[in-house]
């Protein structure tokens, strides 16, 4: 019998009970002795069916300890095992599920507080996808911002990535020009960089030609803006793209555009770091829940690296936690990446009924 099994609570109310029925019964003969003396001892040395009396008592306390025990640590198992699969459920952003009616003791009483609680996480999750949806109908002004704020991103991108590996490739083909003549070997691995630069800043420009796309989905639903954003990319890179897109139920505009967005920057990922190959996509509802996976089987990283570092890993992760979502991700070198991305599915109320 393993260690966990006997900490188990069933195990621990029958070493409760059976100890409990232990000394109750060394209290009674205790006193009793006291009582009576030497009569009351030579009654328990006496033997029924050819075994000691002191014996026969001590198995029918424990027999009766490990019945008792059982039944009420099952009881008080099972309410337990209700409140460890309420807490699994909300971990796993579930906060839908609701914990049954366990009575009105303790337990009982944390049990109310965890449904009153997952209640007023989903307001808040409600509450933070309608301000999401407000947001997507910003005026002119603030549009004309946004879109210059990305431009200027944009640009620093273009200056720090594409153009210094430009002026790396000019400098590398000058250098060339000098040792091709005298030094073809090295003229050759010179050529190979080159080439590699080469296309390290096509795989950059790749990438912001895709943030050069509409933020938003112009009028169209989510599967189909994934779907012709999908179909666009296989037609234009040399990367193997395979997707599930299920039919969607209608959501507020701002979080299909962000879940658009959050496609858009996960596949930027892929085509400016990972070296992939292939990429798969899978987007349905599953329990009520948005899910959403993107992998690759690109180069990776490890576990050490901060997944917050990088300015498209924290975009994801603002944009999912706008939402009331949870985003993970999984990585190993040279294994892949894999992005899970959860968001609940609420009503939302309109404003103005109750």
């Amino acid at each position: 019998m393993n260690r966990m099994k006997l900490s188990n609570i069933q195990w621990q109310w029958i070493r409760y009970t059976i100890g409990f029925g232990m000394i109750n019964t060394v209290l009674l003969l205790l006193l009793l002795w006291i009582v009576e003396g030497r009569y009351i001892l030579e009654v328990v040395l006496q033997n029924v069916l050819g075994i000691p009396l002191l014996l026969v008592l001590m198995f029918i306390i424990m027999l009766l300890g490990t019945m008792l025990g059982f039944m009420a640590g099952k009881r008080m198992k099972r309410r337990l095992d209700e409140l460890e699969e309420a807490s699994m459920a909300y971990e796993r952003g579930k906060f839908s599920y609701r914990v049954p009616d366990l009575g009105t003791d303790e337990i009982g009483v944390v049990g109310k507080r965890l449904n009153n609680m997952s209640s007023r996480v989903e307001e808040q999750i409600a509450s933070m996808q309608r301000l999401s949806a407000e947001k997507a109908e910003w005026n002119e002004t603030l549009k004309q911002a946004a879109v210059t704020a990305e431009r200027q991103r944009l640009a620093r991108e273009l200056h720090d990535a594409v153009s210094q590996q430009l002026f790396a490739i000019s400098m590398m083909t000058s250098a060339v020009q000098k040792t091709i003549k005298q030094q073809p070997q090295k003229a050759a691995r010179q050529m190979a960089m080159i080439e590699e630069m080469a296309g390290i800043a096509q795989s950059e420009m790749r990438a912001l030609l895709l943030h050069l796309r509409p933020a938003h989905l112009e009028g169209k639903g989510l599967k189909e803006g994934v779907e012709d954003l999908l179909q666009e990319l296989e037609q234009k890179h040399d990367l193997l793209i395979k997707w599930s897109v299920e039919p969607l139920p209608q959501m507020a505009k701002g979080i299909e555009d962000h879940l658009f967005r959050i496609i858009q920057e996960a596949i930027s990922n892929v085509l400016r770091h990972a070296k992939a190959k292939s990429l798969q996509l899978n987007l349905a509802v599953v329990q009520n829940q948005i899910r959403m996976k993107i992998q690759d089987d690109g180069i990776g990283f490890s576990s050490g690296q901060d997944k917050h570092s990088s300015y498209g890993l924290r975009t994801m992760y603002e944009r999912v936690n706008e939402i009331g979502g949870v985003l993970d991700i999984f990585s190993l070198p040279q294994k892949g990446t894999q992005i899970d991305v959860k968001v609940p599915l609420v009503q939302i109320k309109e404003e103005g009924n109750t």
